[in-house]
């Protein structure tokens, strides 16, 4: 029975340093989405909400382990004090109602966040069938690439035959954006304000490209195709095919773009040929 005690005990430590790191993994995930970027916002809301309900039912599946009739409502009540433990001893009854309607809105937008998810989870499967119909008429698939800020880079990374590590890709990247200022400047603009950049913001942009994971765009993939002298089409589910770098004749990079498909909003993937064998694979990506 102690080792049983102890175990729940360690449990419910474990619960409680879960919870905090999942609280600090949240605030990370809304420090990186600009506040006015509305589309990401609500991307991240939604997946947070998840988050926390995984948490919640995989924290409450572990608690029935230990139910016996008579404990459960200990155990959880213990948990409960855990996470008000840096809370005064004393509330008072104005702030019991504060605490009950904030509980109690909690509630509401987890309702409302679970059922965008089941939404967004239908745009998620009809994205992928429209794209899967699109490319298997190419006689391609698509091919996964890890969802960070360097999933446009790692997409194009995997479209060449030569051997280019994503921070070549990016310095040069940046490096052609910075020679060809009055080229792109004109189409950039603050992501949070929507002003036009000035010519000192655009290269402090083109810093950014280099010292960070920011998430790659069409002007990227402009710069892009200068450099490796390549076309690059990007395929869409909802819209036309667009093709960056017409005047150049090799055989064009492929990129997939993606909606719906990552935590964060927008997502490119690469793609490959379907059933190909590393000879076919290969030949995909010669330009």
């Amino acid at each position: 029975m102690e080792d049983s005690q102890s175990e729940r005990q360690r449990m419910i430590r474990r619960h409680h340093r879960e919870k905090k790191e999942l609280q600090a993994r949240i605030q990370g995930m809304k420090n990186s989405v600009p506040r006015n970027d509305r589309k990401r916002r609500k991307q991240l809301f939604l997946d947070v909400a998840r988050l926390q309900a995984e948490m919640e039912q995989k924290h409450r599946q572990e608690l029935e382990k230990f139910q016996d009739n008579s404990n459960l409502d200990s155990v959880t009540e213990d948990l409960a004090k855990m996470d008000l433990e840096n809370q005064p001893p004393h509330v008072s009854k104005a702030q019991k109602r504060r605490e009950r309607r904030a509980a109690l809105e909690r509630e509401r937008q987890e309702r409302i966040a679970q059922a965008e998810i089941e939404h967004l989870a239908s745009f998620r499967q009809d994205e992928e069938k429209k794209l899967s119909a699109i490319l298997g008429a190419r006689n391609l698939e698509m091919k996964d690439i890890p969802a960070d800020g360097n999933c446009m880079y790692r997409a194009i990374q995997d479209q060449l035959v030569f051997s280019v590590t994503v921070a070549s890709l990016r310095i040069r990247t940046s490096n052609y954006m910075r020679k060809h200022v009055d080229d792109f400047l004109p189409f950039s603009s603050d992501p949070e304000t929507g002003n036009a950049y000035s010519r000192d913001d655009f290269l402090s942009y083109c810093d950014d490209i280099v010292s960070s994971e920011a998430w790659g765009g069409q002007l990227e993939l402009r710069a892009l195709s200068h450099v490796l002298k390549t076309p690059i089409e990007v395929i869409q589910a909802e819209s036309p095919t667009i093709v960056i770098g017409e005047e150049y004749r090799k055989r064009p990079l492929t990129l997939v773009y993606m909606r719906y498909s990552c935590i964060l909003g927008e997502h490119y993937n690469s793609v490959k040929p379907l059933d190909a064998g590393p000879v076919e694979a290969a030949a995909l990506r010669l330009f």
